[in-house]
């Protein structure tokens, strides 16, 4: 299913998994910080990682029979964009 990856495919990917990795640290470097170290937020991200990553590695995966040629691959960049929008005003507001 990766082999279908286009390079801006991918650059959206690593985009969406750099603002989730940016979000865990910010939220690990304040309960570190703060005093109250938990494991629970782990599982926020695993949860993440099923209701956001998967969809757009399913979406991949159909862009290879997509007839239009474009129409999967619009639903995966605006998938993308929405994850990293989410990411970005979470950060925002952790800040």
């Amino acid at each position: 299913m990766l082999g279908s990856f286009t390079l801006w495919m991918e650059v959206a990917m690593w985009v969406v998994m750099g603002s989730m990795a940016a979000n865990l640290l910010v939220d690990l470097f304040k309960m570190v910080t703060g005093g109250k170290f938990s494991t629970d937020f782990v599982l926020g991200y695993l949860k993440d990682m099923v209701y956001y990553v998967l969809p757009l590695l399913l979406l991949a995966g159909l862009a290879a029979m997509d007839v239009t040629g474009w129409l999967v691959l619009v639903g995966y960049y605006l998938g993308a964009l929405a994850v990293l929008l989410k990411y970005l005003m979470d950060l925002k507001g952790k800040l």
